[in-house]
């Protein structure tokens, strides 16, 4: 029968090569590692890119707005209203009132620039990236307590602690006869949390929003109103409700406008990626053409014996096909047994890695995430395997077509 036992048991005996087989043998181990390693490698990267992505869209919608409404025809002094008729809308979580404004951050010995955005308390606990990762200090009674609520690397880099004193300094301050002089005031720091994206951490500093109507000079007025919605996904289902909900002329973006070209990056990193590291399947493919050349041609007097005792051409190929096919299943099953564990374990390996070499595999200034993040994709993991397991059978093909067309007169002429 075909792929019966006798051709399994054949097959499975040409993997076992002899002493003077023992070249083929090399090139066959050779197939194998390197389909182990292109497989683990392909599943290990996909992850991490995926990871990467979900770690960076969480931090970003979770410090940011799904939708962001700004005015066009009037400044926004009626934020408070226009904010209660967007939280009816069905599917928008929260809608939430902003001042925000840019300022210099100083203490006695460094400086350096912010991003100064003012909330009110409800608004700012309602940021779950900040609210559940406060390290030192309460978000309780924020509103009135005149303080500031700071990133943790920016109280690292200033030398802050809470209660601390930070000088903020904005070129929008006083209007006077000489011309507008920069505002100088210094808060006390109230809380300092950590969300684990160093970007975020280094710039944000959150402030109560009549505070910071009041140091950009805006009483009164809003810069705009940030929207979170339950399926960020379908934002645009949302854009008629809110248009009916305004009433009034309005600019407005999500998060897909604002991080665009941030994402495709992303994405084309990530399918170039997986293009380059492919090849690296296809060479250890190569590799079973060539071992498998080589097995046909020294065999060639077994094939043609064969031959003659009444086996098939196609029995001959399916008996060479296995072979070849054998090396590139388990090789691929390998690779994938190999890349789930290192997923699994990549922030540990990470550590050990960073502590042999002494030296900083991720580090948080150029990637932006204080660690490692690895995240398995069922569809990238299938594709990984379909994509091996398609490159070994193709390329196991050839050389067993070239065993099934050996003519046994031609094998067993000079024998």
């Amino acid at each position: 029968m075909p792929f019966g036992l006798f051709e399994r048991m054949l097959a499975m005996r040409y993997l076992r090569a002899r002493r003077k087989e023992g070249f083929i043998s090399v090139i066959a181990g050779f197939s194998f590692i390197g389909i182990v390693l292109g497989v683990a490698t392909l599943i290990i990267v996909m992850a991490v890119m995926n990871g990467f992505r979900s770690e960076l869209l969480s931090k970003i919608l979770g410090m940011n707005g799904h939708l962001v409404i700004q005015p066009i025809d009037r400044p926004l002094n009626d934020y408070a209203e226009l904010a209660s008729r967007l939280g009816e809308i069905e599917g928008i979580q929260m809608a939430m009132p902003f001042v925000d404004g840019q300022a210099l951050a100083s203490t006695a010995t460094q400086n350096t620039g912010v991003v100064v955005r003012g909330l009110s308390e409800a608004s700012v606990k309602g940021l779950s990236a900040v609210a559940t990762n406060v390290r030192h200090g309460t978000l309780d009674g924020f509103g009135e307590s005149g303080g500031l609520a700071i990133g943790s690397r920016l109280a690292q880099s200033l030398g802050l602690s809470l209660g601390d004193k930070m000088t903020l300094v904005s070129p929008r301050g006083n209007v006077t006869p000489f011309g507008t002089t920069p505002r100088v005031k210094s808060y006390p720091v109230t809380a300092i949390f950590e969300i684990g994206m160093s970007e975020y951490d280094m710039a944000f500093v959150f402030m109560p929003i009549a505070e910071a109507q009041l140091y950009f000079n805006q009483e009164g007025l809003a810069t705009g109103i940030e929207l979170f919605v339950d399926d960020p996904d379908a934002i645009d289902r949302y854009r008629v409700a809110i248009s009916a909900a305004v009433d009034r002329q309005i600019y407005v973006s999500d998060w897909r406008q604002r991080n665009q070209s941030f994402f495709a990056a992303l994405e084309v990193e990530r399918n170039v990626m997986f293009l380059i590291l492919t090849l690296i399947v296809l060479v250890a493919a190569l590799n079973i053409v060539s071992g498998l050349i080589m097995l046909v041609k020294d065999k060639g007097r077994d094939i043609a014996v064969l031959r003659t005792m009444g086996a098939t051409r196609g029995a001959i190929m399916r008996v060479f096909f296995m072979t070849g096919a054998s090396i590139g299943t388990i090789g691929t099953f390998a690779g994938l047994i190999l890349g789930v564990i290192v997923c699994l374990n990549i922030e540990s390996i990470r550590g050990f890695v960073s502590w042999i070499t002494g030296t900083e595999i991720f580090s948080p200034e150029l990637y932006y995430l204080s660690q490692l993040p690895a995240e398995m994709a069922a569809s990238d993991v299938i594709a990984v395997v379909l994509m091996a397991l398609v490159l070994s059978f193709i390329a196991t093909l050839y050389p067993a077509w070239r065993a099934a067309k050996l003519d046994p007169v031609e094998a067993l002429r000079y024998e």
